[in-house]
């Protein structure tokens, strides 16, 4: 309890709080107060002696303990002196070297008086194996023979003994010196006098009494200022009139049918009379401890601990109701409180009510915080199974259509619906006889869920036992509930928008009270907000799904066949959205590849469908054959003008932006150059052969829709064949977890190693880098490189000359017959000679043809003969069909004719027309139906 000034103390309250005293023994206590502090009469004059006494018995045993220790240790202090000091002179640095100089005595005498010095030894003595002194602290004693017990220090081993000579008791300890190789070659002997060590421990014994009579001091201060503080707080009453009035305090204290606690200002417990410790069911060591940890409840404890008065206010402690009033002792005393308490146990039956009614709406509000976290059904279902669980039922159970399971909407008629899907369970142990998660159950129409569902309304069966409808469902299923303590059900459907999507069954087992009628109302409230959570998690299971069968026929559902590259991919939507990321493959003329990947800013149905338009635009634009940059500044501008669109569409002027990243690559292989151009989008690895991993420095344009026209720049790398090319999106490296460079490195980790299919990377990487849940898209495109070998490529040059248009032709010939090709040679001469033609007559120098022959990776039995004739000139031919007075105009259409495919590409210098006839298993050209197809160019009837 707090003094007069402010201190606490462990004593029994101070009487003057709550009793007043005669004015005879408050006029005795002011003359204590005044009288001498050594008095026996008062209870701080007996403390204070008492205290003074054992200080100064402990004292003065303190100091014969320290005086008998220091004595005792004076020989082991000697002994431990010479043997060190010894010691460290025979090992010191030099004293070999010393001994073996011409003149050992000049060089050791000055370090033996200054160790002597050190030490506080006698003596520091340095003499041969043959007795003579080499060292001595006296100099008159240096070349003399010792005679001592020097034979066991000069066969190597150090020795101490104690002796009795003219100086008195003396302990002498000799080491001996050792050269390189171990052996003696000089002994080192220290002597000392018990009584010079003895006498250095006199010399403490001063400040050891000394300091003895402070603590004296000290203690009885303290003693004082204790005794003095205790006399002020008794008032300086004797111990027989303190005993007597404390035992009258206690018998009015103990009597009275009314709980008395004190509280100190630090919000201790001081004193409970018995009342109050039966009321509040306090612990025997109640006293003393924090108001806070007696196992109070929280409302009760922080009034009790606080400084604010309280009349009558009622708290629920040990089930019973308490009428509490409180009132502080400041001013009129020291800091604290005096508490008393009634019990009103009569009003704990409304109490009661109002406890239950308040943790139902602690409940609501809890399940409007955990139920619908996620949008997926089967999730919701078990937040509504948990929430409830054990502060409603027992256990939850959750049956669901399975429309709405699958995001489907469910017909709004309920009658004849007997089968739901349990989606979710709380509450259960492992040897519970209900039906287990994900199994479709059949309800009989008499079953209690079935009148649920039928009439749209809750179902309360109080009993298990007594209801028919439920036990004819499945009788020894129901004998097994029943035995397991289950004996009260009632049923919610989950009704949402008007739509039935399924049932929530609570259930009390063994324990609990049966379910009544007050709890209906509580349980419709909350499997209503439960509904509205599923039904959320229903549309968006949905939509999710039509996002991402919308993305799925917007991405390849193949890849194409081509010779040029070994292609695997990988593609992931994002858990919580379907985003808007893609990849594709294109063969291009001559057997170039184009690699592209992409992603479009944000999620959902216009994501994928944005998506599904870029892509459409990348292979119009590849189609034309477009160097990398040029197509990348198209997208640019098709991505601008759909967002101009979108802006213009919407009424308040705020349409959604679309944005989106590109990475166009086009792969050579005949050359093994890949031009790469970037926007917004990140870099592209490259695996050697030997399983090293680079990321090549890529010029990075902005944002698809933000490059404002500017040009686009382009990279060109040469990669060596088996090379893997790798193109991501950055949902594979970007993630909650790691930041870029992180994601980088983890990447370079999984795709380094040799040997490596495209089909094994990918799995590699995806294993490696995907998380559990991935909030972006990923996509992922592997490739590894081929290269077209000198044999399956010929070149010419060709002069602007008509005359040279056999020659090559010739010459194809010859190169078709080495491929095994002469089946083809008659169309391939007609092609050649048509193109060269053309370029001769409208074409500009120079003026080559190339000859690629391709072996695609998946039926090498097939194959692709490609013609490819350039020159200079940048104008493009047209295909039309030859009026009947034309001279010419026939020899495209005949390419157009005899070629799967043909074009035009335009280089830097020029263009190169091509053409590509499919060999198909050897297929052979259809000469014999030249001629009509020829005279078909003419009009009959014109002839």
């Amino acid at each position: 309890m707090s003094d007069a000034s402010g201190q606490s103390g462990h004593e029994r309250p101070d009487a003057s709080l709550w009793t007043h005293r005669p004015g005879r023994r408050r006029r005795r206590g002011e003359a204590g107060r005044s009288g001498s502090l050594l008095s026996v009469h008062s209870l701080a004059g007996q403390v204070f002696l008492l205290q003074l006494a054992v200080v100064m018995l402990l004292v003065a045993a303190a100091l014969v303990a320290l005086v008998v220790q220091a004595r005792r240790d004076v020989m082991t202090d000697a002994r431990h002196r010479t043997l060190t000091a010894a010691q460290t002179f025979a090992n010191a640095p030099g004293i070999v070297a010393a001994l073996n100089s011409a003149h050992p005595t000049a060089v050791l005498q000055p370090h033996a008086a200054a160790a002597r010095k050190a030490a506080g030894v006698d003596a520091v003595i340095v003499y041969g194996l043959n007795g003579i002194t080499l060292a001595h602290s006296d100099p008159h004693q240096i070349g003399k023979r010792i005679i001592g017990p020097y034979a066991a220090a000069a066969s190597g081993r150090p020795f101490t003994s104690t002796f009795k000579g003219s100086l008195g008791l003396s302990v002498i300890s000799a080491v001996p010196v050792r050269a390189p190789d171990g052996s003696v070659v000089a002994i080192v002997s220290v002597p000392v006098r018990v009584e010079t060590v003895r006498h250095r421990v006199n010399q403490q014994l001063p400040v050891l009494f000394g300091g003895a009579a402070t603590a004296l001091v000290v203690a009885g201060g303290g003693s004082g200022l204790v005794s003095r503080r205790l006399r002020r707080q008794t008032h300086g009453l004797g111990p027989t009139e303190m005993t007597r009035m404390y035992e009258h305090h206690d018998a009015v204290l103990h009597a009275v049918r009314e709980g008395v606690l004190i509280v100190g200002g630090d919000g201790r417990l001081l004193l409970a009379n018995d009342e109050a410790r039966r009321l509040l069911g306090l612990p025997a060591d109640a006293e003393r401890r924090h108001i806070t940890d007696l196992g109070l409840t929280e409302d009760l404890a922080g009034l009790l601990s606080s400084d604010r008065p309280a009349t009558d206010e009622v708290y629920l402690a040990t089930e019973r109701l308490l009428a509490v009033s409180k009132r502080l002792t400041a001013p009129h005393g020291p800091g604290g409180s005096v508490v008393t308490l009634r019990d009103t146990t009569d009003l704990r039956a409304l109490a009661g009510r109002a406890e239950v009614a308040r943790e139902r709406l602690k409940l609501l509000y809890d399940a409007g915080l955990r139920i619908g976290t996620t949008l997926d059904v089967k999730h919701t279902a078990e937040e509504l199974a948990e929430v409830a669980v054990p502060r409603f039922a027992d256990i939850v159970t959750v049956e669901l259509l399975d429309p709405v399971l699958r995001g489907e909407e469910s017909s709004g008629a309920t009658a004849g619906i007997t089968e739901l899907r349990r989606s979710a369970v709380a509450g259960l142990d492992a040897d519970h006889p209900l039906h287990p998660v994900r199994e479709l159950i059949r309800f009989t129409p008499a079953h209690p869920i079935s009148t649920a569902m039928a009439e749209g309304r809750p179902v309360l069966v109080r009993d298990l036992s007594d209801s028919d409808g439920w036990r004819a469902q499945q009788p020894e299923r129901a004998r097994r509930i029943l035995d397991h303590g289950i004996h009260s059900m009632l049923v919610v459907p989950l009704r949402a928008r008007g739509v039935l999507l399924g049932v929530v069954s609570f259930w009390r087992a063994k324990g609990s009270p049966s379910f009544e009628d007050e709890d209906v109302s509580f349980a419709k409230e909350l499997a209503a907000r439960a509904a509205m959570g599923i039904d959320n998690a229903r549309r968006y299971t949905r939509e999710h799904a039509m996002a991402v069968t919308l993305q799925h026929s917007l991405l390849p559902r193949a890849l194409p066949d081509q010779s040029a590259l070994d292609v695997a991919y990988r593609y992931l939507p994002a858990q919580a959205g379907v985003g808007g990321d893609w990849f594709d493959v294109i063969p291009l003329s001559g057997t170039r590849v184009a690699l592209v990947v992409g992603d479009v800013v944000g999620h959902g149905l216009h994501a994928a469908a944005t998506m599904g338009r870029l892509r459409t635009a990348v292979h119009n634009f590849a189609s034309l054959d477009m160097p990398v940059e040029e197509l990348l500044g198209q997208m640019d501008e098709l991505v601008a003008q759909i967002d101009a669109e979108e802006v213009a569409a919407a009424e308040d002027g705020q349409g959604m932006i679309t944005g989106a990243t590109c990475q166009y690559a086009v792969y050579d292989p005949t050359s093994g150059r890949l031009t790469v151009a970037t926007a917004g989008h990140p870099g592209l690895a490259v695996v050697r052969p030997d399983g090293a991993v680079d990321f090549p420095v890529l010029p990075i344009s902005p944002l698809l829709g933000l490059g404002a026209g500017l040009p686009v720049e382009t990279a060109e790398l040469v990669v060596a064949e088996g090379s893997r090319l790798v193109l991501y999106t950055d949902g594979l490296i970007e993630d909650r977890t790691r930041d870029l460079d992180a994601g980088l490195e983890a990447l370079r980790n999984a795709l380094t190693g040799p040997g490596r299919t495209p089909e094994a990377t990918c799995a590699a990487v995806m294993e490696a880098m995907l998380s559990d849940r991935p909030r972006d898209d990923i996509a992922l495109l592997v490739a590894r490189t081929r290269r077209l070998g000198p044999e399956q490529v010929a070149e010419w040059n060709v002069p602007r000359d008509p005359a040279a248009v056999a020659p090559v032709r010739t010459a194809c010939t010859r190169r078709l017959t080495e491929w095994g090709l002469e089946q083809v040679g008659f169309t391939a001469e007609l092609i050649l000679s048509e193109l060269i033609t053309n370029a001769i007559r409208y074409g500009a120098e120079p003026i080559a043809v190339r000859l690629l022959r391709t072996v695609p990776t998946t039926s090498p039995a097939t194959g692709t003969l490609i013609f490819e004739v350039s020159d200079g000139s940048s104008t493009s031919p047209r295909l039309r069909r030859a009026k009947v007075t034309d001279e010419g105009g026939r020899g495209l259409f005949l390419v157009a004719r005899f070629a799967e495919r043909w074009g035009t590409r335009y280089t830097p210098t020029g263009k190169v027309i091509w053409a590509e006839r499919s060999l198909h298993n050897g297929a052979t050209p259809e000469a014999e139906g030249l001629g009509e197809i020829l005279l078909d160019q003419w009009d009959d009837t014109a002839l």
